[in-house]
């Protein structure tokens, strides 16, 4: 798989729309490049109610995906949203890096 700009797992913060400035993780991207992101983009489904599958209807509160354009990845260091590149390290391996300060996203891989 191709090495993504955003994980799962990421702080991210809403660049655009009715969520612009929050921050949330993310809880799954999908393969559109749409991401899904928690408590973030949030609608009401209405649900019929489904006996054999033991479904309860109702009005469900729940998370939309999100283009990838609209979010961008939460640098701790500025407190503010970041651009990230792509750097490969002296040991050969392939890390994501913030734009604005070099700063290496992926300390854990």
């Amino acid at each position: 798989m191709a090495m993504r700009k955003i994980k799962k797992g990421d702080q991210v913060i809403v660049l655009a729309g009715k969520d612009q400035g929050k921050r949330g993780t993310v809880v799954r991207v999908t393969n559109d490049d749409r991401i899904v992101v928690e408590n973030i983009n949030m609608v009401k489904r209405h649900t019929k109610a489904n006996p054999n599958k033991g479904v309860t209807g109702g009005i469900l509160d729940k998370e939309m995906p999100l283009h990838i354009s609209n979010v961008a990845l939460f640098n701790p260091v500025t407190e503010k949203g970041d651009r990230v590149g792509f750097k490969v390290l002296e040991d050969g391996r392939k890390v994501r890096f913030f734009k604005s300060n070099g700063e290496v996203v992926d300390t854990d891989t």
